[in-house]
Order: structure tokens, then C-alpha cells, then sequence
């Protein structure tokens, strides 16, 4: 009885959701705007990506030539 109200449950809300929904219109124009807004946004995301794996490089060889050091004073 249980999986029968579950069924049904499921599938009204199914039905509900899938209303067919249009997609709003969008001319030319509007449509290469945001594609060059998207390319700049990757371009910058790439800019930050590299700018974040020189940090991380430059972290790595600081923490490589502090445990060169700390192991050298310890013995």
C-alpha cells in the first residue's frame, strides 16, 4: 500500500514538473555578448589559475628549503 501512495506521489510530481517551459528568446546580438563574456570570464579564470600555481610553487620551495634547514639543525 505503502509503494502504491509512493508511486503515485512520485509521479504527480513528475507530472507537475515537467511542464514544458519554454525557452526565452534570445537574438543574436545578445546571444554573441555573452559568449565574449564567457570567453573573458575563462580567460581571467585561467590568468588566476596560473597566478594561484606560481604561489603554490613558491609555497612548495619555501616549506622543501625550511625542511632542508630544520633538518640540518636538529642533529
Amino acid at each position: 500500500m505503502r509503494n502504491i501512495l509512493f508511486l503515485l506521489l512520485a509521479l504527480s510530481l513528475f507530472g507537475i514538473n515537467s511542464g514544458s517551459a519554454q525557452a526565452p528568446f534570445i537574438n543574436q546580438r545578445d546571444l554573441e555578448s555573452l559568449v565574449q563574456e564567457v570567453r573573458s570570464q575563462q580567460a581571467r579564470i585561467g590568468d588566476n589559475q596560473d597566478k594561484i600555481d606560481a604561489k603554490i610553487a613558491e609555497v612548495t620551495e619555501a616549506v622543501r628549503v625550511a625542511r632542508i634547514f630544520a633538518g640540518r639543525g636538529g642533529k
